[in-house]
């Protein structure tokens, strides 16, 4: 189970093979009542700091991030301004993860098939699935994106619900290829996607090939700072970002600036708390809300450049 959730975790913010550090907190001194509190502010002041998951079990709160990210002297600095009393505090140690022991654990067991209203299944080599007019076969190799997560399953229902024939699509850290391919499944005529792991790109590519859509799609290793020079000046009808919150921030002018005139954006991969900030941006930005959406604790946005 450990590892399932770690996989989760990791995949959230879509850097499968990079540096990546677990962050582990030990609340000390706080009551039963309190505690919740303090490991709320505790990610709070994680997420501040570089990290962008976390895991809470009682008074162990850990948190990851990349290590590049990470600032160590700010997280102890507001650790030591906790506004609880002398009695509680939080002390923490930080060690390296090595990714590739959880993802090929994660990788040999595969993926339950999951299925999508009444038109879409998703599923892996291991459990094929019949019955569905959209089949989507995602043999995931370290990359995020099997339709398994919450944000996955909420931006492919949100695409069968959208006239896609014959539109342009951006697919932001594409992982294994996933919401463009069902995109081009479901009538999209031509997909660019990019994604900062060479391993995500190399496997959204044997996917888009194993689902006969490579011929449509084109997939680059980069992040969004390609985006100009790569698209000469193609605009995109539909640009999809499955990220984190600070890379969903960071990226949306560039996002908006290749969208076509009352092109759509659809954001996932954040949470519900972090809704306000990314509507803020939007609001700068021109992109107008049209709807959002939660399954659980995450969070789409689906947005609207105004014309």
């Amino acid at each position: 189970m450990f590892y399932d959730c770690f996989f989760v975790i990791l995949h959230r913010i879509n850097i499968c093979t990079m540096d990546y550090t677990e962050i582990v907190f030990t609340i000390s001194g706080a009551d039963a009542a309190l505690l919740p509190a303090v490991s709320d502010v505790v990610m709070a002041i994680g997420g501040e700091c570089g990290m962008e998951s976390f895991t809470s079990d009682g008074c162990v709160v850990r948190g990851y991030a990349q290590r590049q990210l990470l600032d160590e002297h700010q997280l102890t600095d507001m650790l030591s301004a906790l506004p609880f009393g002398p009695e509680v505090s939080v002390s923490y140690v930080t060690s390296a993860v090595a990714p590739q022991d959880w993802n090929a654990t994660w990788e040999a067991a595969g993926y339950e098939p999951v299925v999508i209203g009444d038109r879409v299944a998703i599923h892996d080599r291991q459990h094929p699935i019949d019955g569905f007019a959209i089949d989507i076969e995602i043999n995931a190799r370290q990359a995020f994106g099997t339709g398994t997560h919450e944000t996955t399953r909420m931006i492919v229902a949100a695409l069968t619900a959208m006239p896609l024939s014959g539109l342009s699509v951006l697919d932001c850290g594409c992982g294994t290829g996933i919401l463009g391919i069902a995109a081009l499944k479901l009538g999209a005529a031509h997909v660019m996607a990019y994604d900062i792991d060479q391993w995500s790109v190399d496997n959204a590519r044997q996917n888009a090939a194993l689902n006969g859509v490579a011929d449509r799609c084109s997939i680059m290793l980069g992040d969004a700072t390609l985006l100009a020079p790569a698209t000469g000046g193609r605009r995109f009808d539909l640009v999809l970002a499955n990220i984190n919150r600070n890379i969903l921030l960071a990226d949306m002018p560039r996002w908006a600036e290749v969208m076509a005139d009352g092109g759509t954006l659809v954001l996932s991969g954040f949470y519900s708390d972090d809704s306000a900030m990314l509507l803020e941006k939007a609001r700068q930005l021109h992109l107008r809300p049209v709807s959002e959406q939660h399954d659980g604790e995450w969070t789409m946005l689906v947005l609207r450049r105004q014309t």
